[in-house]
């Protein structure tokens, strides 16, 4: 960073940083010193360097990480979603060097209602593990997970650690491994309690994936609908090659994106 008088307004200071983000002098993941200093270096008060920090966070360029250890730090990028592979957020967001975290906000027993009955070919009304958690990324919210589970098949399911991926604990203590997931996408206008959840504006877009994971034998194990940050999320699909004959004999994946009202 250059020394000197700086910029006076916040915008003066957001430009400053936005040109070092751009010009590779601040590197992704890389952590900005501490507010006393940067606001001595830019010639600013601390209340005009929160400001110009405040717009870059909102526009995704930097990243603020609460509590001990945390800070600004250089935005590393959306966070990619491979429907290409099944696998938990937890390792999705390690990974891609990201520090995970989770909040259960409710785990319970539950009647399967049509759609949840439908997807786990169960009776509607019979029960199932209704699992609710907000997944983090570096702290902040990231996405927020409704998924259920058939209860006679994985009991004791909710007397287990819940907090990081399900899909590890169906593989070691029921011999239920994911072998193939059905996912469809849709681009939905977060309501208020949405938004409070995931620090999110009222309307924001989201991504809601519903997915139903199936077992080796093509029996249901999880039937989910998730919400995630469009602002953090990138959708990532890899197509095998083979030609028309491929397509036909059934190889292709199909995303379906349709954009719809906020209720």
């Amino acid at each position: 960073m250059t020394e000197g008088a700086g910029p006076r307004t916040p915008e003066d200071v957001r430009r400053a940083l936005a040109e070092q983000i751009g010009s590779g002098r601040l590197r992704p993941g890389q952590r900005l010193g501490a507010e006393r200093a940067l606001a001595a270096e830019f010639g600013v008060s601390r209340a005009t360097l929160r400001q110009a920090l405040a717009v870059l966070a909102d526009g995704g360029v930097v990243r603020r990480v609460p509590g001990r250890g945390g800070g600004t730090f250089v935005a590393k990028g959306k966070i990619e979603r491979d429907l290409s592979r099944i696998v938990g957020v937890p390792a999705l967001l390690r990974n891609q060097g990201v520090v995970a975290g989770t909040r259960v906000l409710s785990a319970r027993l539950a009647e399967a209602d049509d759609l949840t009955a439908q997807a786990l070919r169960v009776r509607p009304g019979e029960l199932v593990v209704d699992l609710v958690r907000i997944r983090l990324a570096d702290g902040s919210p990231f996405s927020l997970e409704h998924a259920s589970f058939p209860a006679q098949r994985f009991p004791g399911l909710l007397e287990l650690p819940l907090g990081g991926s399900v899909y590890e604990l169906l593989e070691e203590h029921f011999g239920a491994e994911p072998a193939d997931a059905v996912e469809r996408i849709e681009v939905v206008l977060a309501s208020a309690g949405d938004a409070a959840i995931l620090d999110v504006e009222p309307g924001a877009p989201l991504m809601a994936i519903t997915r139903t994971t199936t077992d080796p034998d093509g029996e249901p194990i999880e039937f989910s609908r998730d919400l995630f940050r469009a602002d953090r999320t990138r959708i990532v699909v890899r197509t095998e090659g083979g030609g028309p004959r491929a397509a036909a004999l059934g190889g292709a994946r199909v995303v379906e994106l349709h954009p719809q009202e906020a209720v």
